[in-house]
């Protein structure tokens, strides 16, 4: 009869411990979203300020070597 309170205990343990096991994740899942609605936040800010960016058009300039003009090749 005495280990039917021991498988009992185990039994209960690993309940309260699965319990446990369970809130602990649902916080971390909470935090992990909570970072994630934060980094989307930072990419559209970051958005706006790299669309706030003007980047000047590169005027053409005389070759050196000769009179012709080129321009940048990107």
């Amino acid at each position: 009869m005495i280990w039917v309170i021991v498988f009992g205990s185990i039994g209960l343990a690993g309940a309260i411990m699965l319990i446990c096991y369970a809130v602990w994740l649902a916080h971390k899942a909470s935090d992990l979203f909570s970072e994630l609605e934060m980094l989307a936040v930072r990419a559209d800010e970051l958005a706006g300020l790299v669309g706030q960016i003007n980047v000047p058009e590169r005027a053409f300039q005389p070759d050196r070597h000769s009179d012709r003009t080129i321009a940048s090749q990107n």
